[in-house]
């Protein structure tokens, strides 16, 4: 029996958490008190948060609750009767939850994560595309990043005005940054093409290509 309890707590101990944006609020949301999913998907609602967590899909809440049951980082508070439906589970954090949870937000605050997105992605074959589709795509996204910063600027003047302090809106002040410097960027590259300083063509291109294909070391 001692040598099966020993077992168990080495498992337990080696266990892995993944982290994700998903698992770090549920943790977070049970470190204030036990709840059951479905008051959850509220509070990333009201307060936000599906404005920097991606929750499109309502089915990754409980998916992601499922693994960090299995991970040990959540437990079952308690389960409550629901007339003709399946019980409605509420669930608490543990020990190692807690710990993980603020292990993420330490290392996600001071450490950049090298995150691959789209956009940096389709930058990297742009030359592609000719210039003048360049600047009407980047036109496009301009227009939609600028429609996206007004309504978040609009979003933060109410909660500022409910008197909602400071603190609760820096996730918003970051958007609102990361959105003004892209806009910045899109500009920049836009009038640079505008005016021609900077320019491409596939012929230019094939010509770079077979440039670099010569390289010393391959004589």
């Amino acid at each position: 029996m001692t040598l099966h309890i020993i077992t168990i707590n080495i498992i337990t101990m080696n266990t892995v958490i993944k982290k994700s944006p998903v698992a770090l609020a549920i943790l977070c949301f049970l470190i204030e008190e036990p709840m059951h999913p479905y008051r959850m998907q509220q509070l990333i609602k009201e307060r936000g948060k599906d404005e920097v967590i991606n929750v499109r899909h309502r089915t990754s809440i409980y998916q992601t609750i499922d693994r960090l049951h299995r991970d040990h980082a959540i437990a079952i508070h308690e389960k409550k009767k629901n007339e003709g439906k399946p019980d409605f589970i509420v669930y608490e954090i543990t020990d190692m939850g807690r710990n993980a949870a603020y292990s993420w937000i330490r290392e996600m605050l001071s450490t950049p994560a090298q995150e691959f997105l789209e956009f940096p992605a389709a930058i990297s074959f742009l030359a592609l595309l000719t210039p003048e589709e360049v600047v009407s795509l980047f036109t496009q996204r301009l227009g939609t990043l600028q429609n996206t910063l007004a309504g978040l600027e609009e979003q933060m003047q109410t909660q500022m005005s409910t008197g909602l302090p400071r603190l609760f809106l820096l996730e918003s002040e970051y958007q609102g940054a990361v959105l003004r410097a892209e806009m910045e960027w899109l500009q920049s590259v836009i009038a640079d093409i505008q005016s021609h300083k900077l320019k491409w063509s596939m012929e230019e291109l094939r010509n770079i290509a077979r440039q670099l294909g010569n390289h010393p070391n391959e004589r």
